[in-house]
């Protein structure tokens, strides 16, 4: 592997790690508003 593609794993890792966070967000927020028509 080369310095550029090292670099460039790193990066795609890292933006990995974002868009997970991401879901996990959207996830969380649609399971909330889920419950919250359901109560009412």
């Amino acid at each position: 592997m080369e310095t550029s593609d090292i670099k460039r794993l790193k990066e795609l890792e890292a933006e990995n790690r974002k868009l997970k966070q991401m879901f996990a967000e959207l996830s969380l927020k649609s399971q909330f508003q889920e419950e919250i028509i359901k109560k009412l």
